[in-house]
């Protein structure tokens, strides 16, 4: 079994086929989907999703795009919407300095009150980062140094300083279809040194799809050649790497019900 820790099911590329995208993903041996919200104002329909599918999970959160538009001075909104049965995670959330779409100011706020939330409900942080290391590894440090939080890194494709921060205070490192691109080298050196109980497999569905179907839609039956592109690095067979990885996942994600 494989699970897609990071995709985004209520984007509207999904919207004309959505029963036959989970399907697919089914047939591929995906047992569990991680569905992630970006706006608050969007929420409901990520929730839906999650209420739909009996092995389809969801989390709230706030874009680092979005920092702008749906700004949070504190947690209260995220840990209200947390309480729903079927939201596991808090994110996706973090620092994008790559676009910066939001002033720094604005996203760096929202991260901390993210983080907050995931202090206070317990569920795991999903964090973006994109060209912005520095300040995500001081505000993780500083944040941390006032009371733990779980959490991971999505679709990883930074430094191994960030890597070794986020390992450092007990954070997970998820993987997507980046790691099977012909110009990443520096990404799959890092994932071959990130211990086999830290890593977890995701899309980023829509986006990212993996080779052999690069510049196509992405969506979470493709997880599988991501896990292969892992399982090579890693020097394992792909049925350890997906029982590995999804282990982690239950883990990590503690209020998602293992499939029977």
């Amino acid at each position: 079994m494989f699970v897609d820790s990071h995709c985004h099911l209520d984007f509207p590329e999904f919207a004309p086929e959505l029963d036959q995208v989970v399907g697919r993903a089914r047939d591929a041996g995906v047992g569990t989907i991680l569905t992630i919200g970006t706006r608050l104002d969007r929420f409901d329909g990520v929730r839906a999703i999650a209420e739909r599918f009996d092995h389809i999970w969801c989390s709230v959160g706030v874009h680092p795009h979005e920092a702008a538009s749906e700004k949070l001075d504190e947690p209260a909104e995220l840990i209200e919407r947390a309480q729903h049965p079927r939201v596991a995670g808090i994110g996706e959330a973090g620092l994008d300095y790559f676009y910066e779409h939001s002033p720094k100011t604005d996203q760096i706020r929202n991260f901390r009150a993210h983080i907050a939330a995931s202090r206070h409900t317990g569920l795991p942080l999903i964090v973006h980062a994109r060209d912005a290391d520095e300040d995500l590894c001081t505000i993780l440090e500083d944040e941390y140094s006032r009371g733990a939080f779980p959490g991971l890194i999505h679709c990883f494709s930074s430094t191994a300083k960030l890597a070794q921060t986020a390992l450092g205070l007990g954070l997970f490192i998820s993987i997507s279809g980046i790691v099977t691109f012909k110009k990443t080298d520096e990404l799959r050196s890092i994932v071959a040194n990130v211990p086999l109980d830290r890593l977890l497999i995701e899309t980023d569905a829509p986006y990212l799809a993996p080779m052999p179907h690069r510049g196509k839609r992405n969506e979470p039956a493709f997880v599988k050649h991501t896990a292969e592109a892992v399982a090579r690095l890693k020097g394992v067979e792909l049925e350890k790497l997906a029982d590995q990885t999804t282990d982690n996942f239950f883990r990590l994600f503690t209020k998602v019900r293992r499939p029977a």
